[in-house]
């Protein structure tokens, strides 16, 4: 599957590796659900330290459709707030 980060690009990325992502989602909504900002960033950069530890960059002239699109680093709790489904940011 292909991950988009805003702002910085796609990564390749195994599905083996959702059950992990989701745990860290799955944190990540709750804090946002309580308004928990130290804990939201915390988690965010977890999330995405996480996809990018476990994936490969996907070169930039690749046309490959992004699979999943998660918020750049420095997204705030509210633009974050605004992307999510009933799952968070990564459904399963």
């Amino acid at each position: 599957m292909i991950v988009r980060i805003m702002g910085e690009g796609q990564i390749g990325l195994d599905e083996s590796h959702l059950v992990e992502l989701n745990k860290l989602d799955d944190e990540l909504l709750a804090e946002i659900q309580r308004g928990d900002e130290e804990g939201f960033r915390r988690t965010l950069g977890a999330l995405l330290d996480a996809v990018r530890r476990l994936g490969e960059p996907v070169p930039d002239d690749s046309l490959e459709p992004s699979t999943l699109i998660l918020p750049s680093p420095d997204a705030t709790l509210e633009e974050v707030r605004g992307l999510l489904n009933d799952d968070g940011l990564i459904p399963g």
